[in-house]
């Protein structure tokens, strides 16, 4: 096939709309708002069991902490009037009393059950959206310590809603029983009580109203102190290099003060409501012994009724309690909207559509535009790589070689054009296959298993031993494999790595799940010049059909290319063989500052 060349840039494509599903920054809100109602809605569905367990063990508990006062008062009448039936109201008395212990026992088991599942669903629902997203969309959008927090502790404090909901209706059934039953022990003590009810309401509406504000912002803050300490743990070498550790740690602590702040205004709020209940619980229960002591003196209460209404006005006063759950709810509430933010980053769509079995890795780019923060880095970019075909790709930086790199295998969308392999374009092809047939190296891998053989072997189907330590020769990474303790079944712990040889394990990654598609994202960059050689040598004798796209800075592997696209400010300049390329002096200059001479090119 006859190369294609393009000495000159196309026009400018203009900026793309945004994708669908995409919304302008105004509709954010609106959109966790609605998002933290369905991850709320999710997590009761997926513990509805154990939800309902709460629900039903916790009436129950309400309903023999209700019916305990009266039959302690009766036994009491029984006692100090000597009538018979003492024995039978003393055993029914101990029976209620041992039923509320086992019953908030299992209030307690089941809500920790339901909270553990909830949790684990927010995170792994989360987690899994996460892995679904192109890598970039949701780190242009969170910080890498603001997604920890929102699948740590935002999902803990979420997951908590259906107990904590599940427990607040058996709250607020127990002062309703207790009213009702204060009611037909005297009427008058219930008007008394009544009367006081309406303040107690109003605390509880202050607080659930000014809660709400001052626990969100305490998460935002808590969420950019933890995105702080990540950029500096993943930096720790380079600030201890320059001597800066007192001015990281001042940095990461910055925020500190403004968390102190929204903490102190979360408690100032909570503790106003606890005081004013705890001022006007007492209030009211004393004022219903009061009008209970008239009422007793007059004969128109027994001793037992006293006691069982002094009992039911400290049950129904405890309404000031659901200042607890509220507090809770509340916080439930931001959180779920923080991991709503995250849920509600449209995932890539995928379609089923089968590469065909005698295709070769033929990439094909058709008028390929990629934005980043609204300002395109790839401008209607056509490449096509035949199958079989080793291409690298060079330019300066910035010129959108890994962006490039990442659309080719779709690690990313375009936002405009198509991209196809073997003539299936990679948005309807069925996902599962293209991510066997499309392996990826790149600059800085990151190593996944227990052992290094594992780590090579890592992939979506597991290697057998013979092709990951054929990947490691044809890496360069055999040698030294072969020289630490165990060899292949090296812990990754135990196996101190220089930046060449994590890249060499990377390379051998790739080489061991090569499909009909390898990409080569500078993963040679901190190789040395040897086994830089080595390396491109395999590539260009692996038998195995398929396609090489090598993302490089490097001149030698440029000149080893069967076809070089060179790309500039976004856009393909010219696709030919190194040679050809050569005589150009703008393209000599891409390799300036290593470039030998150019006899000495190939």
């Amino acid at each position: 096939m006859v190369p294609r060349t393009s000495p000159t840039p196309g026009p400018s494509s203009p900026a793309r709309q945004p994708a669908a599903g995409q919304r302008p920054d105004s509709d954010a809100g609106q959109r966790q708002d609605s998002g933290a109602g369905s991850v709320l809605t999710g997590a009761f569905r997926h513990s509805r069991v154990h939800t309902v367990a709460v629900c039903l063990f916790g009436t129950a508990s309400a309903a023999t902490t209700v019916a305990l006062p009266a039959v302690l008062g009766h036994t009491l009448d029984l006692v100090l009037g000597s009538a018979p039936g003492v024995g039978t109201a003393l055993a029914l008395s101990a029976v209620l009393l041992v039923a509320e212990v086992l019953l908030d026992a299992l209030v307690a088991l089941t809500g920790g059950a339901a909270t553990a599942r909830s949790t684990a669903w927010l995170r792994r629902r989360g987690i899994d959206h996460l892995l679904s997203l192109a890598p970039h969309r949701a780190t242009d959008r969170f910080t890498i310590g603001d997604l920890v927090n929102r699948l740590t502790g935002n999902a803990a404090e979420a997951g908590c809603a259906p107990t904590t909901t599940a427990a607040g209706l058996a709250t607020l059934l127990t002062p309703a029983g207790a009213l009702v039953a204060l009611a037909v022990t005297d009427l008058w003590l219930t008007a008394v009580f009544l009367a006081g009810l309406p303040l107690l309401t109003l605390l509880l509406r202050t607080f659930a109203r000014g809660s709400s504000d001052s626990v969100r912002r305490y998460q935002r803050v808590q969420a950019e102190i933890a995105s702080r300490l990540v950029e500096a743990l993943g930096g720790a070498r380079t600030i201890a290099a320059a001597g800066t550790a007192g001015r990281e740690r001042a940095r990461t602590l910055a925020p500190l003060p403004e968390l102190g702040a929204q903490g102190r205004l979360m408690w100032q709020v909570y503790g106003r409501a606890a005081v004013g209940s705890s001022i006007l619980v007492p209030m009211l229960t004393t004022a219903v012994l009061a009008v209970g002591g008239l009422r007793l003196a007059d004969g128109a209460l027994t001793v037992g009724g006293l006691l069982a209404a002094s009992r039911y006005a400290a049950l129904t006063a405890g309404l000031g309690g659901v200042i607890g759950q509220l507090n809770a709810l509340v916080r439930s509430r931001a959180a779920a909207r923080r991991i709503g933010g995250l849920l509600a980053l449209p995932p890539a769509g995928h379609g089923s559509l089968l590469l065909p079995a005698d295709g070769r890795g033929r990439l094909e780019l058709r008028g390929v535009t990629v934005a980043r923060d609204g300002v395109p880095v790839l401008r209607d970019v056509d490449l096509l790589v035949p199958g079989g075909t080793t291409m690298a790709v060079v330019g300066h930086s910035g010129s959108g070689k890994s962006l490039l790199a990442a659309v080719a295998g779709r690690l990313t969308d375009p936002d405009g054009g198509a991209v196809l392999l073997d003539g299936v374009p990679l948005d309807q092809a069925d996902p599962m296959q293209l991510r066997r047939e499309v392996g990826y190296a790149f600059e800085r891998p990151a190593l996944f298993g227990d052992t290094v053989g594992a780590a090579i072997a890592f992939g979506p189907e597991r290697a057998p031993a013979h092709d990951v330590e054929a990947a490691a020769r044809a890496a360069g990474a055999d040698p030294f494999v072969r020289l630490l303790p165990r060899g292949y079944a090296t812990p990754l712990a135990d196996s101190p790595l220089s930046g060449g040889e994590l890249q060499r394990l990377g390379v051998a990654r790739a080489f061991a799940h090569a499909g009909r598609l390898l990409i080569l994202d500078d993963a040679t960059a901190s190789l040395d010049t040897v086994t830089e050689h080595h390396v491109s040598r395999a590539l260009l004798q692996d038998v195995r059909p398929g396609t090489r796209l090598l993302i490089t800075h490097r001149l030698s592997s440029a000149a080893r290319a069967d076809l070089v696209a060179w790309l500039e400010h976004g856009r393909i300049r010219a696709v030919a063989p190194h040679d050809q390329l050569w005589q150009d002096a703008d393209y000599r200059a891409v390799f300036a500052p290593t470039a030998p001479a150019p006899g000495a090119a190939s």
